[in-house]
């Protein structure tokens, strides 16, 4: 059952928010939870672009490494190395490498989206 206490407070923030936002208030305080959600998305926006997907992509070629070397330490015998532990990095490797191909695909459509838009 939704909580009546916790509703009222929150539609009493809001109309607290819009009667400042309707007299000018030059600053504005947010509740924490999106404040600290506007901290990090800021903090986001200044890496650059190309960095992060850099990093994304050295992660996936990591998680595939990790599978290669296990898989190749299991099929030589090392004891330390068991099946499911090959078969978990293998499925890392493959729901990463999907994610990120999946990713790229969206970009490259949202490129041609916006380019389509330009004309």
């Amino acid at each position: 059952m939704i909580d009546r206490a916790d509703i009222n407070g929150v539609l009493a923030q809001m109309r607290e928010l819009k009667a400042q936002a309707q007299q000018g208030a030059r600053q504005i305080e947010m509740p924490e939870p999106i404040a600290q959600d506007v901290q990090k998305t800021r903090r986001v926006e200044e890496n650059d672009f190309g960095d992060l997907f850099k990093r994304a992509i050295d992660t996936v070629n990591g998680h595939q490494a990790e599978a290669k070397k296990l898989a190749t330490a299991y099929e030589l015998g090392d004891p330390s190395v068991d099946l499911p532990q090959v078969m978990i990095q293998a499925q890392k490797a493959s729901v990463s490498f999907q994610a990120m191909t999946e990713v790229r695909n969206r970009l490259v459509k949202s490129y041609e989206d916006i380019m389509n838009m330009a004309i």
